[in-house]
């Protein structure tokens, strides 16, 4: 049997891709906090966060799958889903139309920045799954992002992990460093967003 070290350690493991897994559907489960104390708990592993980034990267696409396919399929559910939140219906418009202006490129430098701000994944999710656009082509731009962010935490908690000689500690600054980066790649969306609107009044004038 193996030591209850190694056993605790897989199993804040499972909890942490499953929480990734989830939280598409409900964005408010603490993920990225789950991800970098499984990161912690599994310092000892030269090997653990590489296995760990891929099953992340795999669970976060996953989840998009998951819930483009119930975007596309749950078309009533939907409708009633966005008709109880009016301002995810809102952020939903907003996403869709930001999707067709843009460029190929653009499109996929949105879907990657999404994942980076909190609720964003369910909001882009929801939107491409409820527009007349194909989901399949941003499924590989999805990909990418989901890649881009499991490196991007992973790689956070690895390094607070050896700059700090305590779990906690290395905890507390790892989530800290994760809030503020998701608060200002938010509000560089919204600055972005603002500017956006004002060109358009410009024009308009």
């Amino acid at each position: 049997m193996g030591s209850p070290t190694l056993m605790t350690s897989s199993w804040f493991c499972v909890v942490a891709v499953l929480a990734v897994l989830g939280d598409a559907f409900l964005p408010f489960l603490p993920s990225g906090t789950l991800v970098i104390l499984a990161v912690l708990k599994t310092s000892h592993s030269t090997q653990a966060p590489f296995l760990l980034a891929a099953a992340v990267a795999v669970a976060s696409f996953l989840g998009d799958v998951l819930l483009l396919a119930a975007a596309r399929r749950g078309g009533r559910l939907l409708r009633r889903r966005l008709s109880r939140s009016p301002q995810l219906a809102a952020d939903v418009r907003r996403v869709q139309r930001s999707l067709e202006s843009r460029t190929s490129r653009a499109a996929a430098a949105v879907v990657i920045v999404a994942r980076f701000v909190p609720g964003g994944r369910t909001v882009l999710d929801l939107a491409i799954g409820h527009s007349a656009n194909r989901s399949r082509t941003f499924l590989h731009w999805c990909a990418v992002s989901a890649l881009v962010w499991a490196c991007y935490i992973v790689t956070l908690g690895w390094l607070d992990s050896h700059w700090f000689n305590t779990t906690w500690l290395s905890l507390a600054v790892s989530c800290a460093a994760a809030t503020a980066i998701s608060t200002a790649v938010a509000r560089l969306v919204r600055r972005s967003r603002q500017l956006a609107l004002v060109a358009q009044l410009d024009e308009a004038a």
